[in-house]
């Protein structure tokens, strides 16, 4: 995500959050307040008595506030927002201020639209109760009216079909803090975590159960100061091609359900098999311009590391992988492949599905002959004849990283040195291609 709203009744912890946040997370997020509080403030209108005045102020700020949240985006950290214009408009029909419902229609599209709305959830009862603590009675809106704005701005939200995600405001501070990081994918980091010595992208290969998600379990529990100068990994999400794989199995049942043909694929012992050959290069473009879309904004990979996992087999299945993919991608990536037998493979993939036995992304299994046919062969050490170096894609090389990862082990103080010494030669690797 790139930009995020932050909305919620009167006192529900809008400010105090954002501040928060921007405290301890100033180099990964900027912040920006609330513009009607701001615009009344610093033209000292009052928002309840002078609505004309302010509605003629906000329609003059818009084009700055435009100007602030794209400069934020540009500059690849987070854009965090208080409240927005939506908010402002059910204020109005709660109020009957005609002058900014008609204004409203004609600066409804002038700033730009967040990736989602972030709900500070509380009740009514408990928002009077904190707004008489605070005592700013210039800002203090009763029972009555916030009834009838949060029933505006729910139905302004169903209107505009936008991306609201609500969080329980009230609740033990450290619960909501903690809950409201995880939503925005902020990890804490000390001033001297050397996030200069990060890589940007790692394509995380192999075969199914050869260890992937547990790399990057591994990873996403370390701390990152440890993990950037051990693993050189900054900050980092993660993208796998498994969903979008798994959602058009999904819709097969649904087109088997209405009595028409399944497209992609077919059921498999409670699983799925894959039928149509095309679905391997879909899968690798719809990856490509998801990993794009992230990547395209200039300074998007600043002290972040993206992680591409997906799996192929056959004997040209990275071959043609490596063709598909975007070349922006490849001229800033890694590869690390973990490397399993395709025995051992089968061995963890059983185990894993026995013990869990339910759906997610760590339980999925096929029969073996299904599996065989997938991914008994791969193509990697065709293309990859050492246990390091770099492979040619696309005219350009892209430094890589066999991983043997057998023995199986989950004790970290062998996965550890297991992982860094792979990705410190992947790093060394790295920065020699990195232009001086």
């Amino acid at each position: 995500m790139q930009h995020v709203i932050f909305e919620g009744l009167p006192a529900a912890g809008k400010s105090e959050t954002l501040s928060l946040l921007a405290r301890f997370y100033p180099q990964s997020i900027v912040v920006l307040p609330e513009l009607v509080k701001d615009v009344a403030t610093r033209n000292e209108i009052d928002i309840f008595s002078q609505r004309d005045r302010l509605t003629e102020a906000i329609v003059a700020e818009v084009p700055r506030r435009k100007e602030h949240v794209e400069r934020a985006i540009a500059s690849g950290k987070l854009c965090l927002e208080e409240s927005h214009l939506g908010v402002h408009l059910a204020y109005a029909k709660a109020f009957g201020d005609k002058g900014f419902i008609d204004a409203y229609q004609d600066i409804a599209s002038a700033l730009p639209q967040p990736d989602a709305y972030v709900r500070l959830d509380i009740p009514i009862e408990l928002s009077l109760l904190r707004q008489e603590a605070r005592n700013t009675p210039s800002f203090f809106v009763d029972k009555e009216h916030l009834e009838a704005m949060l029933t505006a701005l729910q139905r302004w939200h169903i209107e505009h079909l936008t991306n609201l995600i609500a969080i329980d405001a009230d609740q033990e501070a450290s619960s909501f803090l903690a809950e409201a990081e995880q939503m925005l994918g902020l990890e804490y980091m000390s001033a001297d975590a050397p996030l200069d010595d990060t890589f940007d992208i790692i394509l995380l290969l192999g075969r199914p159960a050869a260890g992937k998600s547990e790399f990057i379990d591994f990873m996403k529990k370390t701390p990152i100061a440890q993990r950037a100068r051990d693993y050189h990994i900054a900050p980092f999400e993660a993208l796998d091609d498994f969903p979008i794989l798994w959602e058009k199995c999904v819709e097969d049942d649904l087109w088997e359900s209405m009595g028409k043909g399944r497209l992609y694929s077919r059921r498999a012992e409670g699983n799925y098999a894959i039928t149509n050959s095309d679905m391997w290069e879909f899968l690798i473009r719809r990856l490509s311009q998801q990993v794009s879309e992230i990547i395209s904004p200039k300074g998007a990979l600043a002290g972040k590391t993206l992680i591409i996992e997906f799996a192929r087999g056959g004997s040209r299945g990275y071959t043609d992988a490596f063709s598909q993919l975007s070349p922006e991608i490849l001229k800033r990536a890694v590869i690390l492949y973990v490397s399993v037998s395709f025995e051992e493979s089968w061995r963890r993939n059983v185990a894993r599905y026995d013990a869990k036995r339910k759906s997610g992304l760590l339980t999925h299994s096929v029969p073996r002959a299904e599996m065989e046919a997938t991914y008994g062969i791969d193509d990697w050490f065709d293309i990859a004849h050492d246990p390091h170096g770099t492979i040619t894609a696309q005219r350009i090389e892209v430094p890589y990283a066999t991983m043997n990862n057998e023995p199986e082990s989950k004790d970290p103080q062998i996965l550890g040195p297991r992982y860094a010494a792979a990705l410190d030669e992947l790093y060394s690797l790295w920065k020699r291609r990195q232009p001086r």
